[in-house]
């Protein structure tokens, strides 16, 4: 079982789209399979859930769609305040949410602070979010320490920058989902998806329910993690190897 599983929600807009259906519809859509994956991940015990739910490069999409993003996002947090404080669960968010319009603000702002205490599951929506953006403005935050002199210029390696992320609180990435039939990474966790696995399908997330996290974690479990080392190094599982990294 992974400790941390990050997914990219692909594919609302298309799915939307083949029935003929406004595009928003795949999102209202898109946002059951949030509510069911949730769920479904606390309840196989996973530590943590991120879900990539709008890039910093979404902004430039029709703003009546972006409007009705927001709604749809002010809507999950306020109808899934209670069960996510039932079941322990903490809500966090990474990237430039001070973008984010004042309605939807409001109640993440106050979800997330009072599931601050809960440590059954960290529930991570990637908002107003990129990669990129994300490594950047952990070097920003590392380099002032280096010119105040809290921080030695030789002291500034990987792990100290990747103290500076902002999932650094959380368990080590494990795997990353894609949905929809794309093989990308459309800048989500740059950094934390160095030693991550990956998992394609061409399911859209509109139809991406816990039975296909659960075909996921299935698959997962079948994969052989060396980190650079041999088969052998690993486990008697491993001794024949398979040729995946070394």
């Amino acid at each position: 079982m992974p400790r941390h599983v990050a997914v990219i929600m692909d594919g609302n807009g298309r799915w939307a789209q083949r029935r003929n259906l406004p595009r928003i519809e795949g999102h209202r859509e898109g946002a059951e399979s949030v509510r069911d994956i949730v769920r479904a991940a606390r309840q196989v015990g996973l530590e943590a859930l991120t879900l990539y739910a709008f890039s910093s490069q979404n902004w430039a999409r029709p703003p009546d769609e972006v409007a009705a993003l927001m709604d749809l996002l002010r809507d999950y947090l306020v109808s899934e305040r209670d069960e996510i404080l039932e079941n322990e669960i903490r809500l966090r968010a990474i990237g430039d949410i001070e973008r984010l319009p004042v309605h939807v603000l409001e109640p993440l702002h106050e979800l997330m602070s009072a599931s601050r205490p809960n440590g059954a599951m960290a529930l991570t929506l990637a908002l107003s979010y990129g990669g990129r953006e994300s490594i950047a403005q952990a070097a920003r935050q590392a380099a002032a320490k280096v010119a105040a002199g809290d921080l030695a210029e030789g002291q500034l390696d990987a792990d100290t920058l990747g103290a500076h992320m902002p999932t650094a609180e959380l368990p080590p990435l494990d795997l990353v989902v894609r949905t929809s039939g794309e093989q990308r990474m459309s800048n989500f966790l740059l950094w934390e998806a160095a030693y991550a696995e990956f998992y394609f399908t061409d399911v859209p997330w509109p139809e991406f329910r816990r039975q296909e996290l659960y075909a996921a974690l299935q698959d997962f479990s079948g994969r052989e993690r060396r980190f650079g080392r041999t088969g052998g190094q690993i486990g008697p599982r491993a001794a024949a190897g398979d040729g995946r990294d070394g």
